[in-house]
């Protein structure tokens, strides 16, 4: 029987169906095909590879000013300190009596306590031991040289001395009237020093900063006006000095670089990372994470003429730079990001059932972050 043009319609109109149906059957496969490659760069992004981050529980607890040192973790116990290797492993102890505080540099140690003051190498031995003329306010120690600040609040004393305690420079004058803020030691040999100050006697606070070459003679003085200094990083062959408004940029000899000064109204120093070449990589947070308590949401960093903000995933405790590598810490994960990339990848952090992080100490030079749970301090595997 011939086929009537009506059952010929009816079937190019089924044809037709048919072809719409598998027209939105593969556009709902690429829609999915598009959600699934969307959700694995989301999951790449955010929450990294799938390695494991280890981590271990410290012999210390979170209040015992617990400090890395180089590959190394110290912790003070209200008579001795002890020296930990990354993992927990205590590689040696010192005691050195109550109320006791102390400051580190890649490979010394000083500690004061009342008119007492050591410097201890990185193997707990002590090179000197003695009983200064007055009571030390703090120390710092460099490659080379401590200083310590004695006596008054506001008339002190700064006393230089080697590694093995000989008396190698000392200075009260420059600082009649004056509260020490701080100290440290610059140069490829520490060979020059550098201080802060502030006079607290004017008609306006003045912070000042003074330059010298150790055991010779100041080398440069300059007034840095009422906003409090803070922090001074040597950077190769300049010093950069953050105060509450601007990062200021001098040379050994206290002569600014204009070129390198930086509005950071609004943002204080977190943390820096210093190649033996190039520029340094400075870390800087928002003002309102001025303690351990507090979160930070953002993050900028400056180096050479580059000024660049990050945005974190979540609210972090603490951050910090290693290499080229950025490293966050929110309650439960560790962020990571490369210094020249926006995005972050994220850690889940299971140090324990119930534990989130609440405290950020620092990082150790072989790859381990110290964190704090509460009390309880852990160390945990940094992934690159």
């Amino acid at each position: 029987m011939p086929r009537t043009k009506t059952s010929s319609s009816f079937q190019n109109m089924i044809n037709r169906e048919k072809k719409i149906i598998l027209q939105v059957r593969n556009w709902l496969i690429l829609i999915v095909v598009v959600l699934l490659i969307g959700l694995g760069i989301y999951l790449i992004s955010h929450l990294g590879s799938v390695t494991e981050i280890s981590s271990v529980v410290l012999p210390c607890y979170a209040y015992q000013d617990v400090t890395p040192f180089g590959d190394s973790i110290l912790y003070y116990d209200s008579a001795s300190i002890h020296c930990l290797n990354a993992t927990g492993g205590v590689r040696w102890s010192l005691p050195v009596g109550a109320n006791a505080h102390f400051s580190v540099s890649d490979t010394n140690i000083v500690v004061w306590s009342g008119s007492r003051l050591f410097i201890v190498n990185k193997d707990g031995r002590p090179t000197y031991n003695e009983t200064q003329l007055a009571e030390v306010q703090f120390a710092r120690i460099g490659s080379r040289y401590c200083a310590a600040v004695i006596g008054s609040d506001t008339s002190p004393t700064l006393i230089v001395r080697s590694l093995d305690g000989t008396s190698v420079d000392e200075e009260s004058e420059a600082y009649s009237n004056l509260m020490m803020l701080d100290v440290g030691f610059f140069g490829e040999a520490d060979q020059y020093m550098w201080t802060l100050a502030m006079d607290v006697y004017g008609t306006a606070i003045n912070t000042v900063l003074n330059t010298f070459q150790v055991g010779k003679m100041n080398t440069g003085i300059v007034s840095l006006g009422e906003f409090l200094a803070y922090k001074v990083l040597y950077e190769n062959t300049r010093l950069h000095v953050f105060t509450t408004q601007q990062m200021y940029t001098y040379d050994y000899k206290a002569v600014q670089d204009m070129s390198g000064t930086r509005l950071v109204y609004g943002w204080y120093y977190l943390d820096s990372y210093i190649p033996e070449h190039g520029n340094a990589y400075i870390l800087l947070a928002p003002n309102a994470k001025r303690t351990s308590t507090q979160t930070m949401t953002e993050l900028r960093l400056l180096t050479g003429s580059i000024d660049r903000r990050y945005t974190l995933p979540s609210a972090c405790f603490g951050a910090a730079i290693q290499g080229k590598n950025l490293y966050a810490f929110s309650k439960d994960y560790l962020y990571r990001a490369d210094v020249g990339k926006q995005s972050f990848y994220g850690y889940p952090l299971k140090l324990s059932a119930e534990s989130e992080v609440t405290e950020f100490f620092g990082l150790t030079s072989n790859g381990r972050a110290v964190v704090a749970c509460g009390d309880v301090v852990y160390s945990i595997s940094l992934p690159q």
